[in-house]
């Protein structure tokens, strides 16, 4: 069970969303507008689902506004044309989009991998290091040099997949399933703009360096000599 806020303008979609979630014993805020969120339903929230279009405060400046208040997965619900401005909210801090309209099976099989994840046990307190990259699992931050990157969850496990298996190349497809556990084959754009995002806050910590080779056809893999 998970405490889970959707924000909504649409109604229908919004007592959709909370019937679909309760039915897997989830508790289920809605709001109707950006405003409505505040830092405390933040701090509740296991789970957060952003309609993109809505009047006044969209999904993508209430997802920048939020981010900092909470380390929760934060998913996009999207019509087919708003793709891009998704892509601006993944980086903003978003993990995952869903598009509309979308089945309600797809709905609750994408909410329940990511709050797996999210309550996943982290791993021992060592560190994995890699070249001038070190990786504490625990906290699970990545350090740049002396620098700690100020990665999404999903940008960090990301990181932390291609690191445990240096020179093994993953398809996008792959990286999705083993980060979030869902095997979501319309989810690789989601998964190329997280690698965009890490490869520029990697570049502004060191610059001229780039750990994550990509393999074009194929997909990425972290490189085994740095």
């Amino acid at each position: 069970m998970a405490n889970i806020l959707a924000v909504d303008d649409d109604r229908a979609i919004g007592a959709l969303l909370q019937t679909a979630l309760e039915r897997d014993g989830h508790r289920v805020r809605l709001c109707t507008a950006g405003d409505q969120v505040t830092p405390a339903l933040c701090r509740w929230a296991d789970c957060l689902l952003l309609d993109v279009m809505m009047p006044g405060e969209d999904g993508v400046a209430l997802c920048r506004r939020i981010r900092d208040l909470t380390g929760a997965p934060i998913l996009f619900l999207t019509a087919k044309d708003g793709e891009e401005d998704v892509l601006k909210g993944l980086a903003a801090g978003g993990d995952d989009y869903l598009r509309k309209p979308f089945r309600v099976a797809e709905l609750r099989a994408r909410v329940n991998a990511h709050l797996r994840r999210q309550q996943r046990d982290p791993h021992p307190g060592d560190r994995l290091l890699r070249g001038p990259f070190a990786l504490d699992m625990a906290a699970r931050v990545l350090y740049a040099g002396q620098k700690a990157l100020h990665l999404t969850r999903a940008e960090y496990a990301l990181c932390e997949q291609l690191a445990l298996h240096p020179g093994r190349t993953f398809s996008k497809e792959q990286l999705y399933e083993a980060v979030f556990g869902y095997d979501g084959t319309a989810d690789e754009r989601a998964v190329t703009e997280h690698i965009k995002n890490i490869r520029a806050k990697i570049r502004a910590a060191l610059p001229g360096t780039d750990p994550i080779e990509t393999v074009w056809g194929i997909g990425y893999r972290w490189k085994e000599a740095l």
